[in-house]
C-alpha cells in the first residue's frame, strides 16, 4: 500500500520541473492524477514555457507508475477550463482528495522598470490563479466529506528579500495568508492546508539565461556554473539548487497520514538559505 494509495490528486502545472515531480511522486505512491498545464504564451516571462510534448511526457511517466491521469491544457487564470478539467477528473476517477496548486510564473526586473504587464501576469497566475484553482477543486474534497489536503507552492521568496523580485515575492507572500485563512476556514471539513517554501530548485524556470543574469549581473553572458557559484552563497548548506524531487517529498509528507495535523503551516525547504 502506497501512503496515498486510492486517493485523486490534482497537479497545477504538471507539464515539467515540480508539478511533473509531485504527480509523479503522489503516483508512485498510489494516487490517481488530474494534471493541467498551459501551452499558452505569456509575454513577460523571459524563458520558453511548457509545450502539450512535455504534459504528455508527463502523462506517459505516470502511467508507466501503473496509475491514471487525466491531463488537460488549462490556464490558472482561465475559471472556466480550470472548473471543467476538474469536473471531467473528477467524473472519471469517482472523487478528490488532494490539491497542488503549483503553477507559477519568474520574470525578474526591478521593481520601477517592470512594465505593468510583468506585474499583473505575475499576481494573475501566481497568486489569483492559485486561488482559482483552489476555488474549483476544493468543494469536490468537500463534498466527498473525507477531508484531505492542499499544498500551495510558495517560495523562500515570501520570507526573504531579494532584490528585482518585488512582484514574485508580493505573490509568494500573498500566498501565505490565503492558506492561513483556508486552512481555518477548511479545518472543519478536516481539509488541512499548508505552503511549501522552496529556495533556488533546479527546474526551467530558473535554468535560463534570465535567471543566470538576476544572480550575476557582474557578467555580460554568465553561464549555469556561474549562477551556481552564486546560488551556493545563498544556502547554508552546500548546495545550489535543490531538485525538484526534494520538494516532492516534503509535498508527500503533507497530503498522507503522517501529515495529518499539520495544518495552517509554512513548511521552508531551504538549505537554511533563510538563516
Amino acid at each position: 500500500m502506497g501512503r496515498v494509495e486510492g486517493k485523486v490528486a490534482f497537479v497545477t502545472g504538471a507539464a515539467r520541473g515540480q508539478g511533473r515531480s509531485h504527480a509523479l511522486r503522489l503516483a508512485h505512491e498510489g494516487a490517481d492524477i488530474i494534471a493541467v498545464d498551459t501551452t499558452a504564451k505569456v509575454d513577460s516571462v523571459p524563458y520558453p514555457l511548457a509545450t502539450a510534448e512535455d504534459l504528455a511526457e508527463t502523462v506517459r511517466q505516470v502511467e508507466a507508475t501503473g496509475r491514471r491521469i487525466i491531463a488537460v491544457d488549462a490556464d490558472v487564470r482561465d475559471v472556466a477550463a480550470l472548473t471543467k478539467a476538474v469536473d471531467h477528473g473528477v467524473a472519471e476517477f469517482g472523487r478528490l482528495d488532494i490539491v497542488l496548486a503549483n503553477a507559477g510564473i519568474s520574470s525578474p526586473a526591478p521593481t520601477l522598470e517592470m512594465s505593468e504587464q510583468t506585474w499583473q501576469d505575475m499576481i494573475d497566475i501566481n497568486l489569483t490563479g492559485v486561488w482559482k484553482t483552489l476555488k474549483v477543486s476544493v468543494p469536490h474534497i468537500i463534498s466527498g466529506g473525507r477531508g484531505g489536503a492542499v499544498v500551495i507552492t510558495s517560495s523562500l521568496a515570501a520570507i526573504y528579500a531579494n532584490e528585482n523580485t518585488a512582484h514574485y515575492s508580493a505573490a509568494k507572500a500573498g500566498l501565505v495568508m490565503l492558506m492561513k485563512i483556508m486552512a481555518k476556514e477548511l479545518a472543519p471539513h478536516r481539509i488541512r492546508v499548508n505552503t511549501v517554501h522552496p529556495t533556488t530548485v533546479a527546474t526551467e524556470m530558473i535554468l535560463n539565461d534570465a535567471t543566470y543574469r538576476l544572480f550575476r549581473p557582474d557578467l555580460d553572458s554568465p553561464t549555469r556554473a556561474d549562477f551556481e557559484e552564486a546560488a551556493r552563497t545563498l544556502n547554508r548548506l552546500p548546495v545550489a539548487a535543490l531538485e525538484p524531487s526534494d520538494i516532492s517529498n516534503a509535498v508527500l509528507y503533507l497530503v498522507s497520514d503522517e501529515g495529518c495535523y499539520v495544518t495552517g503551516a509554512t513548511h521552508v525547504i531551504d538549505a537554511g538559505g533563510a538563516l
